[in-house]
């Protein structure tokens, strides 16, 4: 560790992003509410706040904007060999990657065992040589995982944002730590206090590598961030990657593949 980084965290310790309520309370954590519909079943916080959906009929689809729009990385990425998740919700990520890319192996961190206790009600499948499930605390998990992800993707919040614990500058710079050389790592920024996790991501990653794409009918912004330069001519050459994906993903994903290219080429 550079003195530069010590004097970075330093900073990032005096200025903090404000704490999610859950922040005070991570030794109890809170049971998330189920509510069934004929056809979707939502995982709510406290207040409503839904944090994940899943349709009934066909329980693998990407269903919430944001989780399609983040599954863009595979734009970088398009044949990962490990995926690193943090946060569950009701699994829908985990769920698409492992049953659409069956070249790569899925490892997730998930901090509450209320949430791990309703897999089976999301349908999420049970951990064998190409997922697992972990309860672990989501900052640990990518400290001890330097230099393991082709892709990672961060959707840990609540009601009240993303706790403090993943969005330290430590926090970001432990999640470029992870990825391996040309790895991309898409999260969810679900903050009212936006510019800073901005910031602290461009100090992380460099500022010409990190971009922000905003989703038009939520409040969600996406962030990704590479570790290296995402294109060595700056542009996505849409054919040629959609023909490394399986079809099946190419198919289910197009509009988001097109969408994000053409904002990419846009900015």
């Amino acid at each position: 560790m550079t003195q530069e980084d010590d004097r970075r965290r330093e900073e990032d310790a005096a200025v903090p992003v404000r704490a999610s309520a859950s922040d005070a309370r991570d030794a109890v954590p809170r049971k998330p509410v189920v509510r069934r519909g004929w056809f979707h079943t939502d995982l709510q916080f406290e207040g409503g706040v839904s944090q994940s959906r899943m349709r009934t009929f066909r329980p693998g689809h990407l269903q919430v904007d944001y989780t399609r729009t983040m599954m863009a990385g595979l734009l970088w990425q398009p044949q990962p060999a490990l995926i690193g998740m943090i946060g569950l919700g009701g699994g829908s990520q985990a769920k698409f990657c492992h049953r659409h890319l069956p070249g790569a192996r899925v490892e997730v961190a998930e901090n509450n065992p209320h949430v791990l206790d309703l897999r089976r009600t999301f349908r999420v499948p049970p951990d064998d040589e190409r997922l697992q499930v972990l309860l672990a605390d989501g900052a640990r998990f990518v400290r001890e995982r330097r230099g393991r992800f082709d892709i990672l993707l961060v959707d840990g919040y609540d009601e009240s944002g993303i706790p403090a614990a993943l969005s330290s500058q430590r926090f970001y710079d432990d999640c470029r730590d992870a990825l391996v050389p040309g790895g991309v790592m898409a999260g969810n920024l679900y903050a009212t206090d936006f510019a800073t996790h901005v910031d602290r991501l461009r100090r992380s990653f460099g500022g010409d590598r990190v971009w922000i794409l905003e989703e038009k009918r939520q409040s969600n912004r996406v962030a990704f961030a590479w570790k290296g330069d995402p294109f060595q001519d700056g542009r996505i050459d849409l054919p040629a990657i959609v023909a490394k994906l399986p079809r099946r993903v190419a198919r289910e994903l197009a509009e988001v593949f097109s969408r994000v290219a053409r904002a990419w080429h846009e900015r």
